[in-house]
């Protein structure tokens, strides 16, 4: 493997999909048909791609060793040699300052969004991951982040009910994260400990009820959102609620990946594989622009 290869592998670009949540302003704001509010969206989902790869160059290089120990992480390029430990801190480096100046210039309120994101993922990557719960929530903060940089971006304020629906989300996804990993310790006889330090805080039964309650309060969220209002008088509709549907076709989905047809991959990337749950999230999606941008 070359070093721009193994580079590359290091800073997951299969998994910046979780930053099209920077777009979620501009789709919501009914700016999609301006060019001028698209450009600095897509700059900022850039921006925070580049973010997100400098985390994961710098988590890998300080679970190094612990990498080496796992059956899948040990093929990581760090962890296999590929890629040299400075190597990675550099380009994490030249990533993060590129991304926070690149912030700046589109806007201080993005930048600051972006400081904080990077600061929590630094400090989830140096000891907060290893704690129970909070290890979750902070990746639930990560995808509030993610919106309020949006909203930044394009200077609208970020809809409370959208920031609401986005955490319970993320919630979900990172709990049904952690169950699958815990079901994935005891298929195979491995250790929690081995494979993620926070799951020995973990009970699958009680994940599982969590899932369930925070699986349901997303769809009632996302209703109780599209029937709000304030928002049936911003779209001149009540119709979005048409969407919502799909979205619990979605998170019934999750379950099924997480909890009752579990694959060797994780929940979050299977799902990303998954053809029913991509049918599904393309209607939604499509319903959506639809109903908010239809004339």
């Amino acid at each position: 493997m070359s070093p721009p290869v193994a580079l590359l592998r290091t800073l997951r670009p299969q998994q910046w999909i979780k930053n099209l949540f920077v777009a979620v302003p501009l789709v919501f704001a009914r700016h999609l048909e301006d060019p001028a509010y698209v450009l600095r969206t897509a700059l900022a989902v850039l921006a925070f791609c580049a973010l997100s790869g400098a985390v994961y160059a710098f988590n890998d290089v300080r679970d190094v060793e612990g990498d080496r120990a796992h059956p899948k992480k040990k093929l990581r390029p760090i962890a296999a040699g590929a890629l040299a430990e400075r190597d990675a801190l550099v380009a994490s480096g030249v990533l993060a300052a590129l991304a926070l100046g690149g912030c700046s210039v589109l806007s201080w309120k993005l930048a600051a969004v972006a400081a904080a994101y990077l600061a929590q993922n630094v400090a989830y990557s140096v000891k907060l991951k290893q704690v129970a719960f909070l290890d979750v929530g902070l990746i639930a903060t990560g995808f509030i982040l993610r919106v309020l940089g949006g909203a930044a971006a394009i200077d609208v304020p970020a809809s409370g009910w959208l920031l609401a629906c986005t955490a319970l989300l993320a919630l979900f996804l990172g709990l049904g994260k952690r169950a699958h990993e815990l079901a994935w310790a005891e298929r195979t006889g491995g250790e929690t400990q081995a494979t993620r330090a926070a799951l020995a805080g973990y009970r699958l039964p009680v994940v599982r009820v969590a899932m369930f309650v925070i699986g349901a309060a997303t769809c009632a969220g996302y209703i109780a959102y599209t029937l709000d209002a304030r928002t049936v008088a911003f779209f001149g509709t009540d119709r979005l609620v048409w969407s919502a549907p799909f979205v619990a076709l979605g998170i019934v989905r999750f379950f099924g990946l997480a909890l009752w047809w579990p694959r060797d991959d994780s929940p979050t990337e299977a799902m990303l594989k998954d053809p029913w749950f991509l049918l599904d999230l393309a209607a939604a999606g499509a319903l959506i622009v639809y109903v908010i941008y239809a004339r």
